[in-house]
């Protein structure tokens, strides 16, 4: 009866390793997990192969960035590879094999070797916090930990592609506002730059006394005109400024996080999406078996909104006092009554993740459906502004025109 030389995990976390007798590869595997044993690596014989693995520096760590769509397909694959007995070793040697973006390749190599080496799948997975985020680290730990890697990392891929909608349907949402502004900001400033200083030769030679309007618009596109470096430097120093201010400093985030859930027309579709983002994301963590603690730590990390975070550290304070999830969350507007009770129906009743999952898809069509009325929202919206803009700048050229034909009709009569 052929041997098999093989590594693996025990539940204790432990490694292991030794030789087994089978007829084939499955019934070795088989035999294996009947020991409640996690396969890191399966050879027939007694030698074991050994796989170069190009180096990851921590500079290519740490600015190794991947696609949705390769994490997705990774995830997938790995997923379909393992539950179909494959190794997990051979399975990320196969991922290094075929994957084509090159600084994905180099970390599942790493992976790859962290493992071989005696890490956890999870723990290698973790030293790249860019790529594997914590959500992806603590369900692949829980994968392990309960033996149903291949069940978690399906459930991780959905969770990943129901995200990635999600990011499409608000770029979905955001992209025509924000060329059609540019278009309209690119006209007006044509208009005063350009346009509107050539009537001011005009008005001078007549000596006439000017409306407050054609005063103010003039002014302001004299200026523009003569100090256009200054002012678009000015306005890049102030834009840059603000982008710091909200990345780098707690208090700007928090008033820009207020702002976007405050805004008219797009403030519904920010909550919308955050309460998406907070139930799939809590619900994908309880179902995977991610302690309630733990869950609600990530899920603070990945709410997306700080003032949302603030509510869910504070419910998990409450937990961890032997309180109720859902009674600090419906002292918060963030969170509507029909979110709080479900959640408050899911701790009595033991079905938390059941209830989360059905908010996640309550509000992902909530989402696409603010994302279909905005739609037809914004375009009136913005040809109402760029008409209001355009027509400021009109009626300050043409009431001192009309000014000069009231002054001449009077003066012939």
């Amino acid at each position: 009866m052929p041997k098999f030389k093989y590594s693996a995990k025990g539940i204790d976390g432990k490694n292991t390793s030794g030789v087994v007798d089978a007829a084939n590869r499955q019934e070795a595997l088989a035999v294996l997990r009947g020991q409640n044993l996690v396969v890191l690596n399966l050879y027939e014989g007694t030698s074991v192969y050994t796989k170069s693995v190009p180096a990851v520096t921590k500079k290519r760590r740490s600015l190794a960035t991947v696609k949705t769509m390769d994490m997705v397909l990774f995830t997938r694959q790995m997923a379909t590879m393992i539950s179909a007995g494959i190794p997990l070793l051979e399975a990320l040697d196969i991922m290094v094999e075929q994957m084509d973006n090159p600084a994905f390749k180099q970390a599942l190599a790493s992976v790859s070797e962290g493992v071989r080496t005696g890490d956890d799948f999870s723990t290698a997975l973790g030293k790249f916090p860019r790529i594997f985020p914590l959500i992806y680290v603590n369900m692949v730990r829980a994968g392990e930990a309960s033996g149903q890697l291949d069940i978690i990392l399906v459930r991780l891929a959905e969770y990943q592609e129901a995200n990635a909608k999600l990011i499409r349907e608000i770029k979905s949402a955001m992209t025509y506002p924000v060329i059609a502004m540019i278009l309209v900001l690119s006209i007006t400033t044509f208009l005063m730059v350009y346009i509107v200083p050539k009537f001011k030769e005009i008005f001078d030679s007549l000596d006439l006394e000017l409306p407050l309007i054609t005063k103010i618009v003039l002014g302001i596109s004299l200026t523009m005109r003569d100090h256009f470096v200054y002012v678009a430097a000015g306005g890049a120093a102030v834009a840059v400024a603000a982008v710091l201010y909200v990345r780098k400093s707690q208090l700007g985030r928090r008033q820009w996080d207020w702002l976007k859930l405050s805004i008219p027309v797009f403030g519904p579709l920010f909550s919308k999406v955050a309460l998406s983002r907070f139930s799939r994301t809590f619900s994908t963590l309880i179902a995977s078996g991610v302690p309630m603690l733990a869950a609600l730590e990530i899920v603070s990390g990945t709410a997306g909104n700080v003032l949302m975070s603030e509510v869910i550290n504070h419910a998990r304070d409450n937990v961890r006092q032997g309180e109720t999830l859902s009674g600090p969350l419906s002292q918060s507007s963030l969170f509507p009554p029909m979110v709080t009770r479900m959640i408050s129906v899911g701790e009595k009743t033991g079905a938390l993740e059941q209830l989360l999952e059905k908010i996640s898809e309550f509000y992902d069509q909530q989402v696409e459906a603010t994302v279909d009325a905005l739609t037809s929202i914004i375009e009136p919206l913005l040809i109402a502004f760029m008409g209001v803009l355009v027509g400021v700048i009109v009626l300050s050229i043409f009431l001192p025109i009309i000014k000069i034909q009231q002054t001449v009709a009077g003066a012939g009569g």
